[in-house]
């Protein structure tokens, strides 16, 4: 912020939603954005923050046309970029890949894997439900510092939980000296643990356990705001419904 009050037109159209910082200055450099009417084309421009700023229909074109992939990661694959020998999950999203059963309208194009990136992540020995985006608004919605999008795991365990340890998962813990979030956790079955955070710390469901005596040994993401991963086979992805939203 300005000694005025201003602040970058960038920061204020993320922190409005209206497309990621990256996007912004994409935006502004193709001359695709207006404050209180007037086209904004330097980038490092600032505003005041109760100045209008809206796109251009370019802009907004090109937003309709970014696609979310929705993949079934497997064991095995991590989130992000290829590491320890490890590949990207997002070397999965591929034309044989796609599941049979998705209608949505797009067919799949090289194009849609420009700037696809991760709106999350899920551990090398987690599985399931892991989004792609080109769309920064989607991927702010769901892993900026002010979601509070509910994510819903299954997590085998071993070992023994009493009500007080139950307790404790649902509401008490801390990771790295800082108070977690409240979560919601029951038992779905004899070995089998139900999670719902809406926070993602670096393998917290694991060190949750830890904490508690229990050893996780299976998990899978089934949900992500109200999109669930349903019946989408382990390896296979399909792109996200016009009708579905986070």
């Amino acid at each position: 912020m300005s000694e005025d009050g201003r602040v970058r037109v960038s920061k204020l159209m993320s922190a409005q939603g209206l497309c990621s910082r990256r996007e912004a200055d994409a935006y502004i450099e193709r001359g695709w954005v207006f404050v209180d009417g007037a086209r904004v084309t330097e980038l490092g421009s600032r505003a005041w923050p109760t100045q209008k700023i809206t796109l251009s229909r370019e802009a907004q074109s090109n937003q309709l046309a970014q696609v979310t992939i929705l993949l079934n990661k497997p064991v095995g694959y991590v989130s992000g970029q290829a590491e320890q020998g490890y590949k990207p999950a997002v070397t999965l999203i591929t034309a044989a890949s796609r599941h049979a059963g998705d209608r949505s309208p797009p067919r799949f194009n090289a194009a849609h894997l420009k700037g696809l990136a991760p709106a999350g992540r899920l551990d090398i020995d987690s599985t399931g439900l892991l989004v792609f985006t080109q769309d920064g608004r989607i991927a702010r919605h769901l892993i900026g510092e002010d979601s509070r999008i509910e994510k819903e795991y299954l997590v085998r365990v071993e070992g023994r939980l009493d009500a007080k340890g139950l307790a404790l998962l649902n509401q008490g813990l801390a990771l790295d000296g800082r108070l977690l979030k409240p979560a919601k956790v029951s038992w779905q079955n004899e070995d089998q643990l139900r999670f719902v955070l809406r926070e993602g710390r670096k393998r917290q469901i694991r060190r949750m356990c830890e904490q508690v005596g229990l050893r996780v040994t299976g998990l899978k993401r089934v949900r992500i705001g109200s999109v669930k991963l349903g019946d989408l086979p382990p390896g296979q992805w399909r792109y996200l419904r016009a009708d579905e939203r986070f």
